[in-house]
């Protein structure tokens, strides 16, 4: 499997932990050797283990959590480090997303996460395909 279909499956890991609140599964999913950072959607910027960790808890364990569904994932690898930008489509609302991840311990692990508003996807945009998920 190519590095770019590896990052891709490490970005779907954290969107199918995202939807299914599963806390436990999102930790293991974040960098540790570095400081990880996050910006949820209309919040403040978040930095340190701790703090990203507390914001997923409270998320995750919300009782109305979200339909979520990642769209249009597209991965670029810089050595260790690699960004995949993609859309979070919500019922009603669409954001766009980057993740950035970091080698650690030969496994992709998030170091950011970033999600803002943004229109629906276009069909033609690179990295679009009718199937949505690579598993």
């Amino acid at each position: 499997m190519s590095e770019q279909m590896t990052v891709l499956f490490a970005n779907e890991a954290y969107y199918a932990s995202f939807q299914s609140g599963d806390f436990e599964t999102m930790e293991t999913l974040w960098a540790r050797s570095v400081t990880v950072t996050c910006i949820h959607p209309g919040s403040h910027h978040l930095m340190g283990w701790n703090l990203v960790m507390e914001s997923w808890k409270s998320i995750l364990t919300n009782r109305d959590l979200p339909d979520i569904e990642a769209v249009n994932p597209v991965a670029n690898i810089y050595g260790d480090m690699a960004v995949v930008i993609c859309y979070e489509v919500f019922r009603e609302v669409t954001l766009i997303a980057t993740n950035i991840f970091v080698k650690e311990d030969n496994q992709w692990k998030i170091m950011h996460h970033q999600a803002g508003g943004s229109p629906k996807p276009l069909m033609e945009e690179p990295g679009y395909e009718e199937s949505k998920t690579l598993q």
